[in-house]
């Protein structure tokens, strides 16, 4: 029985990653995109789906890069859809990358938000996981930070996710901090409002960085929990208390993007 983990990180490895080519023109890309999510998500869950158009000198048409969580998927989309027509009249051509770039050269970069609520809800279904904030406070900021018109807020969160049904429960922590000019009581209040959720949704990405899907052959799905002795919070006596936290202005964590970034330079069109 065929057995695959899968991280709450970005995928970079090459057999997790889909070459498609001799798309046909004719229709929008739009379309494109359509047509080849519905035929690869029935593989398993999909990272990215990137639709182009080919070069100006080449013959009409598109290709698209699919990235796949696991490379189990990915092999089996690979050998189920290569010189198959699907969703148009000639056969496409689909190849796994080639690229022999070393892992550790890319490093690990934590999924999104949005992400991890799509990877968990595809995998364990909407009622397979739960999130409860056990803390959500402003804490206090330094008298030198801000001044004038401008303010400062700074939150902390801890949060607890739980997976009923695997008997397992994890904890995130986040501290968020942002200084901004008040031009009013409303921006003040709109300023918390974001920040307070974002650092819920930070919170709950560190919460599952720590998780692991471990996919099993016949279709079932186990939650297993990646050892760490990294805490950032703990609660005493209904306090937070921030410990080994640098509280220098540049140490403290900014808000993050909400979606990861990608670039023409991470299409690797080399294949197997």
């Amino acid at each position: 029985m065929e057995v695959d983990i899968v991280e709450f990180v970005v995928p970079v490895e090459n057999n997790k990653t889909l070459f498609v080519w001799d798309i046909e023109a004719g229709v929008t890309e739009a379309a494109v995109y359509e047509g080849l999510h519905a035929v690869f998500s029935s593989f398993g869950p999909l990272y990215l789906l990137k639709v182009c158009p080919n070069a100006p000198l080449s013959t009409p048409g598109f290709y698209a890069l699919i990235k796949f969580y696991s490379a189990i998927h990915a092999r089996k989309a690979q050998q189920h859809t290569d010189g198959r027509s699907l969703f148009q009249n000639s056969p496409l051509k689909v190849r796994l990358s080639a690229k022999q770039t070393p892992h550790f050269l890319f490093g690990s970069r934590p999924l999104s938000h949005a992400h991890c609520v799509s990877l968990a809800n595809h995998c364990l279904g909407f009622d397979g996981w739960t999130s409860d904030i056990i803390t959500l406070k402003e804490l206090p900021v330094d008298e030198e930070a801000g001044g004038g018109a401008s303010q400062t807020l700074k939150l902390g969160c801890l949060l607890q996710l739980s997976f009923p049904r695997h008997g397992v429960t994890t904890r995130g922590a986040a501290l968020l901090q942002d200084s901004f000019t008040c031009t009013g009581p409303d921006a003040v209040v709109q300023k918390r409002c974001k920040l307070h959720r974002m650092v819920r949704e930070k919170a709950l990405v560190e919460a599952f960085s720590r998780v692991l899907l471990v996919l099993l052959g016949d279709g079932k799905v186990m939650v297993e929990l990646r050892q760490t002795t990294e805490h950032l919070f703990e609660e005493t006596a209904g306090l937070v208390q921030v410990r080994d936290w640098d509280q220098d202005q540049d140490q403290v964590m900014q808000f993050p993007a909400e979606e990861e970034d990608w670039n023409e330079e991470d299409l690797d069109l080399s294949v197997w």
